[in-house]
């Protein structure tokens, strides 16, 4: 026990900023969603589950991973279990993004989009995975990837907000 809380306590601080911010940032996906309520272009459920719920579950994967690592463990095996379950899910998940992307008629997507919305969360995830396999025997190392994978997703989040509020500004401007 003790050697695991000695290799997550230099990560406290870290892990508590970007779920702060992740939990934080979770609140302007909501003011997004209430623009596009607002603007003269509805979205449909499709876009909306391609573009807007990934955004909001991007900033609740990060929120999850700084509690999962700031959770008191008993041993880094077990926080390697839950950071490679947690790595899979949202893989998967993006997978399941793609498709949804694809099966849109009302947009199609540009590379950017095919980046930010399911390129770099791939990766994201597919890296915490990899980082789990190491974390006990390598966890200095492991914990540096967790974070860029947790940090990445934050700033795809950021990155996805305002792609669509910049879109749905540009789209309303035109109409009018």
């Amino acid at each position: 026990m003790e050697e695991a809380r000695s290799q997550l306590a230099a990560w406290e601080t870290f892990f508590f900023l970007i779920g702060s911010s992740a939990a934080a940032l979770t609140g302007l996906q909501f003011v997004v969603i209430a623009l596009i309520a607002d603007s003269r272009r509805k979205a449909t459920t499709r876009e909306i589950q391609a573009f807007g719920t990934p955004t909001i579950v991007h900033f609740g994967a990060v929120l999850l991973l700084a509690a999962m690592i700031s959770a008191p463990w008993h041993s880094l095996s077990r926080l390697a279990l839950v950071i490679g379950l947690y790595g899979f899910g949202g893989f998967l998940y993006t997978l399941i993004v793609f498709l949804r992307a694809r099966r849109l008629k009302s947009y199609r997507l540009v590379f950017e989009d095919w980046l930010w919305h399911v390129g770099l969360p791939l990766v994201s995830y597919a890296v915490a995975i990899a980082a789990a396999f190491f974390i006990r025997d390598h966890a200095h190392r492991s914990l540096f990837i967790v974070g860029f994978s947790a940090l990445t997703l934050l700033f795809i989040g950021i990155h996805n907000a305002w792609d669509a509020v910049t879109y749905i500004t540009i789209e309303v401007g035109k109409r009018k």
